[in-house]
């Protein structure tokens, strides 16, 4: 039996995150499509019990867990160090950088073999987005992950060109995408769940943070535009980034809380909910490795507006009206504009959902999972 064993404590974190939910969807579709004679082993830092019980529930058909003895924080430390490894040898998929990344000589043992996964360049090109220690130890890791990784997936082309400029991985950089999540489905009480919200008729929906690479802050001021659309902007994600927060951005900008309005975090039936009946989806974003965002709101027919960050204009392949980032000062105003022309131009709009429906279709967890195996049979 061979095993492959992955590197799933993200979904245990205190906030998973994207990357939290990138490895639940990932390894389980790993699990499901495991060749014969193989199996799946998860790999997380110490947690209490009724934690590796939740895991286990939500990776059905996990072989074993191997639990370390360290917490996230120094196990974290030891690996970028490099003063602790794995017992045993074999094949050792990390679906983030927290990876263990060691010297081994894959020539005298084939199987014993590790990938690692870089979802972005942020830390080099974005670091004030990052606390200091953070970018420290994505910097770091990156490090190891040139100089011991067999294999480094990245979830675009354009991070991988991006990421070329400071490491040469050579060949061996593997393009291996994320999708939707079969959970961000409209469920059946959607009426009732609008009917909760107050949900306007029409309305721009965004999905992020305030920081800075987000690009929310000039989509705020967006909405505050002559060009405008006269319909409030939705928000998902928390309230602030720091000590910023969304409702005073937009009071900076002339809006007040008809215009802009934040919905917090929601469950993946609200969220379903909420793109399938937005007007417009607008994804601002400054940078990104993949934007899933955009992908979740073409799955279900919302017209998209995205920037031209390399990531997004990849992902969505023309399903989405681009926003041009350069000239910063210029940017509120071409997004204003750009949500105004697909909100009030009802062909664009039917267009976009028809296109962006199809382009969907080209992203599959069960497709991914299949290139990871595919990757560790070719190493």
């Amino acid at each position: 039996m061979m095993t492959l064993r992955v590197v799933v404590d993200q979904m245990l974190a205190p906030v998973p995150g994207g990357i939290g939910r990138y490895t639940e969807e990932l390894t389980k579709q790993i699990i499901q499509v495991a060749p014969r004679g193989c199996d799946v082993e998860g790999i997380v830092s110490a947690h209490p019990q009724e934690d590796y019980d939740r895991l286990e529930d939500k990776l059905p058909g996990l072989a074993s867990l191997y639990r370390s003895v360290l917490g996230r924080r120094e196990l974290s430390i030891a690996w970028q160090t490099g003063t602790l490894g794995l017992p045993g040898r074999g094949m050792v998929h990390g679906t983030s950088l927290f990876t263990p990344l060691y010297k081994h000589d894959r020539s005298l043992d084939p199987a014993t073999q590790t990938a690692v996964t870089i979802h972005d360049t942020v830390p080099w090109t974005h670091p004030e987005t990052l606390t200091a220690q953070g970018v420290r130890w994505h910097r770091a890791m990156a490090k190891r992950a040139w100089k011991f990784a067999d294999a480094v997936v990245v979830p675009t082309h354009a991070v991988a060109a991006e990421l070329a400029e400071y490491f040469d991985f050579g060949d061996r950089l593997r393009v291996i995408g994320g999708a939707v999540s079969p959970d961000l489905a409209v469920p059946d009480d959607a009426d009732e769940i609008a009917d909760r919200l107050d949900l306007p008729e029409r309305y721009a929906l965004s999905v992020g943070t305030l920081e800075p690479r987000k690009g929310l802050e000039p989509l705020i001021r967006a909405m505050a535009h002559p060009d405008a659309p006269d319909i409030p902007l939705l928000v998902v994600g928390p309230e602030g980034w720091g000590d910023v927060q969304v409702s005073s951005v937009a009071e900076q900008a002339g809006l007040d809380d008809t215009r802009v309005r934040v919905m917090g975090r929601v469950p993946d039936a609200t969220l379903a909910a909420l793109l399938q009946r937005a007007s417009v989806f607008v994804y601002p974003s400054l940078a990104e490795g993949f934007g899933l965002p955009v992908v979740e709101a073409l799955s279900l027919g919302t017209p998209v507006v995205h920037s031209d960050a390399p990531a997004l204009v990849e992902v969505a392949a023309g399903a989405g009206v681009v926003v041009p980032r350069d000239d910063p000062a210029g940017y509120p105003e071409r997004l204003a504009q750009a949500m105004y022309q697909v909100v009030n131009d009802v062909e664009l709009s039917t267009r976009l959902g028809v296109i962006g429906l199809d382009r969907a279709r080209a992203f599959s967890w069960r497709d991914s999972a299949e290139k990871v195996w595919q990757l560790h049979a070719d190493l």
